[in-house]
């Protein structure tokens, strides 16, 4: 295969993945079956890792799709608040309404309190649907203001400020492009793991030396102030991370996957470990 399609072929996998992402966004949002989300997003988070896998950053695979799965749920979360707002823009009816009851939802350490309003059209008759609801005391009985309610009573009333749905919205699209930013950060890093494969054999006997030189300094190098070892890569050219990684388990110690910022950090505990050799 020509370098050029070797290149290509992580862009066009990451851009299907992202593709896959949004089309379980769109259909998460549609369904809106509450006793299938759980089992869905689970099989989502198993098949997006193992789509993930195949873009070559294997040891981060897990995190990325874990992520990638809750920015996509708060995203369909906040598009159903989204949707609601719209359709009471669409099809409801602004009307002057007086508040005749009031009550706050009961203290629970501390969660908010949720303030519920009754409301009267000027003709006396109840305004349709559920309560109104704001999530601070904001209204006190006996006030008038306008409402958009809902003919079809299935929508709690809103004014027309609550209705807007442009905060939600622009919150859905960042929470979207977070979790395809996800996706393509883990083809980059599969792309540089790529370019950080030797293309030739290390001579045996500078890694042997290049592995006993890493013992050596597994031993006597000083902790950081975090408790890590931290080690240059390009003191030891003939191994790689994972055989760093299985070197240091041989010790005692861990190998650290994320955050090394070009240095190799071996500690007991460690919060994403690289694959042994």
């Amino acid at each position: 295969m020509s370098d050029e399609a070797t290149h290509r072929t992580p862009v066009v996998l990451a851009a299907g993945i992202g593709a896959y992402v949004l089309a379980v966004i769109a259909g998460m949002y549609f369904l809106d079956v509450s006793a299938l989300q759980i089992p869905l997003w689970t099989a989502h988070a198993v098949v997006l890792a193992l789509l993930i896998r195949r873009l070559g950053a294997r040891e981060s695979s897990a995190y990325a799709a874990l992520f990638a799965v809750l920015a996509s749920a708060s995203a369909v979360y906040v598009l159903g608040l989204a949707r609601d707002d719209l359709t009471l823009q669409r099809r409801g009816e602004k009307v002057t309404a007086t508040v005749v009851k009031e009550w706050r939802d009961p203290a629970e350490g501390r969660k908010g309190r949720d303030s519920h309003y009754t409301l009267r059209r000027e003709d006396g008759t109840r305004v349709p649907g559920p309560a109104m609801t704001t999530t601070s005391d904001r209204y006190d009985v006996g006030e008038t203001l306008t409402v958009i309610e809902d003919p079809e009573a299935k929508l709690a009333p809103e004014t027309p400020g609550q209705a807007n749905a442009t905060a939600e919205i622009l919150g859905a699209a960042a929470l979207t492009l977070a979790a395809l930013g996800a996706v393509g950060r883990m083809a980059w890093r599969g792309a540089r793991n790529g370019k950080e494969k030797p293309m030739s054999a290390p001579d045996p006997e500078a890694r042997a030396a290049q592995e006993e030189q890493l013992r050596e300094a597994l031993r006597t190098y000083p902790a950081d102030r975090r408790g890590y070892i931290k080690l240059h890569p390009e003191d030891y050219p003939a191994l790689t991370h994972r055989r760093a990684a299985r070197i240091a388990w041989e010790t005692g110690l861990r190998t650290e996957a994320a955050g090394n910022r070009g240095s190799w950090r071996f500690k007991e505990t460690v919060v994403e470990e690289v694959p042994l050799d």
